[in-house]
């Protein structure tokens, strides 16, 4: 920009206008619809995460993870925008709670990788993967603590075994359809 200095243009590109709001509010009610798909299997999943990863894809880590927060903060109130049109913050605090807030953490690293690596394919991969590892590894923690305080202790294994172990197809399958979704619309997201 003509006439600034660098960190007046930093501070200038930093900020969010009313098209950013609109991506970042539309995003949140794209996580809300996929939590609601419920796709039939041994094991039922829903779109939820795929939603995450096509959110921080599309719209970058800061407007990605505003989208997420807005989710969480949505079905923190009550709304039923989790699976099952659930809502509130009982929900929340229950057994599957945590994987629900591990989106955040699943946010932030993938906001770390853009930031450090860039938006490429490879990176844009890795940290959907590491990212789901990261809300894996608070989910299940989460979920032990819930049901060693409600039922009895449960070892890790087979707590893994009931969260993580099931899912770990569907979620990969997740993370190859967001990740060709991002790479064909990123265009279309300024």
């Amino acid at each position: 920009m003509i006439g600034m200095n660098n960190s007046q243009e930093s501070r200038v590109s930093n900020k969010l206008h009313t098209k950013d709001y609109a991506y970042i509010g539309q995003c949140a009610a794209l996580i809300a619809i996929c939590s609601w798909i419920t796709i039939p299997s041994m094991v039922p999943f829903t779109m939820q995460t795929f939603a995450v990863f096509l959110t921080l894809g599309l719209l970058g880590g800061k407007r990605g993870t505003m989208s997420v927060i807005v989710y969480l903060l949505l079905g923190a109130i009550g709304l039923p925008v989790f699976s099952g049109f659930a809502g509130g913050i009982g929900h929340m605090m229950g057994p599957t709670g945590g994987y629900i807030i591990g989106f955040i953490g699943t946010a932030l690293v993938m906001w770390f990788f853009e930031r450090k690596f860039g938006n490429g394919q490879k990176s844009l991969i890795a940290s959907m993967i590491i990212g789901l590892l990261v809300c894996y590894a608070f989910g299940t923690a989460w979920f032990m603590a819930v049901y060693t305080k409600n039922t009895g202790a449960i070892g890790l294994g087979t707590a893994l075994s009931m969260c993580v172990v099931p899912y770990l197809i569907p979620d990969a399958l997740k993370i190859i359809l967001a990740s060709l979704l991002c790479n064909r619309l990123r265009k279309h997201v300024n």
